[in-house]
């Protein structure tokens, strides 16, 4: 990688303010399977603690709209998964060492914890509460119900695996993304993936997801993510939250988005699996639930938590 310089110290312009956006108050690592992972957090470190955790390609400051909201009651924790944000970067990626990263942050935490997971981590946090129940106490998914099914006419699965391998094999030459002239140029390569979110915000929220060196501005997230964690089955969602043991929210938005929902007909077989479930449609959100409408959000979640 080469050498860079903090967001703060550069000289294109200052941090970008967002109203509502609130800065940690505290941030450090935590050790996972020889990676530091970054954490921040929000409001009284001896109040309940809830874990929140983003979706692919994002960071922790997904969360600097609903989590100061939260923290008015509780110990908001939010963490960058690894090869994400101010996390370390690794040499592959699996769904199982997501996981087990957020397990370990659950344990560090000294007590248990409500969890929350956007997206991606809707499942990663899904799995974890299922593989450490006993560090969870209830469970919001914040649409991370999975892809559509597969198409049955896919290739066979030795095929899918070899152009992953093969993905993988190309990706690995790529140790960092070509820099971007200018943090506007970031902004308008996003907004084509997320049409919802405003500039403004996605200028706040890819100042401190990118760094700047001497070339310009690149992503911090580890380009080998671009290839996954290698083929799976989206017929294994449903099934996985038969085994939860704690109370599971499940939360969309009402609007159609690039990455979801999904159609009712499969979202409402996937959850019927849930031995305890709640839902919720947040109003005039889409897949971003928490950073379109991040006050209806936070109702949702802390009156969840609350009962």
């Amino acid at each position: 990688m080469a050498d860079t310089v903090t967001p703060a110290a550069a000289t294109e312009d200052a941090p970008p303010a967002f109203p509502g956006a609130v800065e940690p108050a505290r941030e450090r690592t935590v050790r996972s399977l020889g990676i530091g992972i970054h954490v921040a957090e929000w409001g009284d470190p001896d109040a309940e603690p809830v874990l929140l955790c983003h979706g692919f390609w994002d960071h922790v400051r997904s969360f600097a709209l609903l989590a100061p909201l939260l923290a008015r009651r509780y110990r908001v924790v939010a963490m960058d998964a690894r090869g994400h944000g101010d996390s370390g970067w690794a040499g592959a990626y699996s769904w199982t060492t997501w996981v087990t990263d957020i397990v370990h942050v659950l344990r560090d935490l000294g007590r248990p914890a409500l969890l929350v997971g956007h997206s991606m981590s809707g499942g990663q946090t899904t799995d974890a509460a299922r593989a450490a129940a006993e560090l969870v106490r209830k469970l919001v998914n914040i649409d991370g119900f999975g892809p559509p099914p597969e198409d049955p006419q896919r290739p066979a699965k030795l095929a899918e695996l070899t152009r992953y391998l093969n993905y993988r094999r190309r990706l690995g030459r790529q140790r960092d993304w070509n820099p971007y002239p200018s943090l506007d140029d970031l902004v308008r390569r996003r907004r084509e993936q997320n049409p919802r979110l405003s500039e403004e915000w996605l200028r706040y929220f890819l100042f401190w997801g990118a760094r700047r060196d001497a070339a310009g501005w690149r992503w911090k997230s580890d380009p080998q993510m671009a290839a996954g964690a290698g083929p799976w089955r989206p017929d294994w969602i449903g099934p996985g939250f038969a085994t939860l043991r704690m109370p599971l929210l499940a939360v969309v938005g009402s609007e159609a988005d690039t990455w979801g929902p999904l159609p009712e007909r499969i979202l409402a077989e996937r959850l019927r699996h849930a031995p305890q479930l709640e839902r919720a449609t947040v109003a005039g959100a889409g897949h971003f639930v928490h950073i379109e409408q991040p006050a209806a959000t936070a109702r949702v979640i802390e009156d969840f938590f609350a009962a």
